[in-house]
């Protein structure tokens, strides 16, 4: 069931909301919808996936090194993308 919200926000910030949603050809409601949405739904989640759950603590604290983090120079995510097909 949708029921009205009325929100006080700054005048520029909300026809910056709304050439954005014109833009993704959607509706400031949709927008604040959505965000609500995903916020609800992030604080139901576990901090940390299965995977992550199972994989912690495979590495010793002594075995990791800093230098590891760096070693795939990826910049954006189009790079990323490319790194990863040609792995």
């Amino acid at each position: 069931m949708d029921a009205k919200l009325t929100l006080k926000l700054d005048q520029s910030l909300i026809q910056k909301a709304k050439l954005y949603a014109k833009q993704h050809n959607s509706s400031v409601s949709k927008l604040v919808e959505d965000y609500f949405e995903n916020f609800t739904v992030a604080q139901d989640l576990p901090a940390y996936s299965p995977l992550v759950q199972e994989l912690s603590g495979v590495i010793s604290p002594e075995q990791a090194d800093e230098s590891d983090y760096h070693s795939y120079p990826v910049q954006s995510p189009v790079e990323f993308l490319a790194f990863l097909k040609s792995s």
